[in-house]
């Protein structure tokens, strides 16, 4: 599955509102993360992530989210997530429970459990 992103400016409240529609995976993860990073670097107060349309993510996508988030965090900014889909919500809360702990023995083994938590929540 592809992704598609689409960048919309709100210059008059410094806020850049990014719509991610698809999949972000290994595949899409690295055309994302050069896109965010120039939406990231335009230095708006606010990136607003928009979710609605977005239908898996890996923790290839992940990873690019928490380096963005990291970015705007150090500069005084801020990076929030939107619109968030419950299977997209839970491996939020899966990561949020257990943010510096590894427990999977590496990146596959993690995609995997998330791709089942996904599957899961979704009622597939």
């Amino acid at each position: 599955m592809d992704l598609t992103t689409t960048v919309a400016i709100d210059e008059e409240n410094s806020v850049a509102r990014v719509a991610l529609a698809g999949a972000l995976n290994t595949d899409t993860a690295p055309a994302f993360e050069l896109r965010l990073q120039d939406v990231v670097a335009a230095g708006h107060e606010l990136t607003v992530l928009d979710m609605k349309d977005l239908d898996y993510i890996s923790s290839a996508g992940l990873r690019v989210i928490f380096k963005a988030a990291k970015q705007t965090k150090s500069s005084g900014r801020k990076l929030a997530a939107a619109n968030r889909k419950p299977h997209i919500d839970k491996v939020f809360e899966i990561l949020k429970a257990l943010p510096d702990m590894a427990v999977f023995s590496n990146d596959q083994e993690l995609d995997d459990y998330l791709d089942t938590m996904q599957r899961k929540a979704k009622g597939e």
